[in-house]
């Protein structure tokens, strides 16, 4: 079909940027998403069948979420998805001569419903827009029985963390197969802490550390990408995701680094596809997360020890490495109407043996998860796809993980996933 749109059609697609825009705020509903870290582990169904593949295996418009130069390999269209998620996390402890011995689960809210909204424009035969609205990432854990009852912490404990992102995009293609992108990177999240009075005594700022209710904070980056295909079967991408410079969660200034900062880290990866057979792509991503560079996700809890208090400059964080993730992915066109996914991701994992007690609230831990998906197309210009994604338990046993002021002994931490979700795409 034609690249080219009459100004008759410009109308409704005007109009239909400034809905997915507003439908941001649908996309906020209480996010727990882990999987690598506390990244989603791929953006739109078609990518989760797969795996999360998708820096050289755009599918649909939710590619741009990932690399904003797969925009001029998409027609024009619109994808409206939702997951169901299903974390399942929790602590143990032992050793504590502080009474804090025994085991806990982190699950008294479950699920969670995850929208998310991505359309492409082409404006030419070399020059595509749009824009994606998504959950980028977040934690969840709610603690009915809190884990530091021993220590005088009163009610629930737990955290809520939830990060939206807005990604209008242009890409170019310079030269026949060549492509580059870019895209603005807005970011909404919200962050909400309960029942870890008793560490606000370690606080420069003790009003503003825990049970201060929702907080909001609005930041902004940027995303580069390129793709390029070499033949008519083997493509190759890249892209770079800057750091999210963000307000500061004024209610948590006690609690986060740098009186309250809580900016969204890096990352950069690469990928390939390839078409092994007339119906089978194959493909592959490698991405790195630059977790240690926030101060308030990378700081060790050693700095505590060493008189810094929660909420400093160079405050304690949640100790978190960087993280290296590994996705493959298989696309079957089983016939004209089925195409079938299937995907394997492996992702470090961020948190050292030493950091699990404050990780107790932020168990990001999983590192394996299995996918997979199809596609059902029901006319020329409307499909639906599906997918399941499963993360088995891995649990990270510390090692050195509570200090002696604390009362010794060790915090075990764990995290397994269970998601469903569907997605429904309409061409133009």
């Amino acid at each position: 079909m034609s690249r080219f749109l009459t100004p008759a059609a410009n109308r409704p697609i005007r109009s239909l940027a400034s809905l997915l825009l507003a439908g941001a705020a649908l996309c906020m509903p209480g996010t727990a998403q882990a999987t690598d870290g506390y990244f989603l582990n791929g953006v739109g169904a078609k990518s989760k069948g797969a795996g999360g593949v998708a820096i050289a295996m755009p599918q649909d418009a939710f590619a741009i979420a990932t690399n904003p130069a797969s925009a001029t390999a998409i027609e024009h269209r619109l994808d409206v998805g939702f997951e169901v998620f299903i974390p399942d996390r929790g602590s143990e402890i032992i050793g504590n001569q502080a009474g804090l011995d025994g085991v806990y689960s982190g699950n008294d809210a479950n699920p969670f419903i995850l929208p998310e909204f991505a359309y492409v424009r082409p404006l030419s035969d070399t020059v595509s827009v749009g824009i994606a609205v998504n959950g980028n990432g977040g934690m969840n854990t709610a603690y009915e029985t809190n884990p530091f009852a021993s220590f005088g912490a009163t009610g629930p404990a737990g955290v809520n963390l939830r990060q939206i992102s807005i990604a209008p995009t242009i890409a170019v293609e310079i030269a026949e197969g060549q492509s580059l992108g870019l895209s603005p990177h807005f970011v909404v999240q919200s962050f909400e802490v309960e029942g870890i009075q008793p560490f606000a005594a370690n606080s420069q700022d003790p009003a503003n550390f825990t049970n201060r209710g929702e907080d909001w904070a609005f930041g902004a980056g940027f995303r580069v990408g390129y793709l390029g295909s070499f033949g008519d079967d083997f493509r190759v991408g890249a892209f770079y995701q800057s750091k999210v410079w963000t307000s500061k969660f004024d209610r948590y200034a006690g609690l986060f680094a740098e009186q309250g900062g809580f900016d969204m880290p890096a990352s950069w990866g690469v990928g390939v596809s390839v078409d092994a057979t007339p119906r089978l792509t194959l493909g592959a991503d490698f991405k790195h997360i630059e977790y240690s560079d926030v101060n308030s996700v990378g700081n060790p809890i050693a700095s505590l020890l060493q008189g810094v208090p929660f909420g400093a400059d160079d405050g304690p964080g949640f100790g978190w490495d960087d993280i290296d993730v590994w996705k493959f992915g298989a696309v079957y066109q089983a016939s004209d109407k089925l195409t079938l996914r299937a995907g394997y991701g492996r992702s470090a994992n961020p948190v050292p043996q030493s950091e699990t007690l404050l990780n107790i609230l932020a168990p990001g831990v999983v590192r394996d998860h299995y996918t997979v998906g199809a596609t059902y197309k029901i006319s020329e210009t409307f499909e639906i796809t599906g997918y399941a994604m499963r993360a088995p338990r891995q649990t990270v046993s510390g090692s050195g993980s509570i200090p002696a002021p604390f009362g010794g002994g060790e915090a075990n931490i764990h995290l397994a996933e269970t998601a469903i979700g569907f997605s429904l795409g309409f061409g133009f």
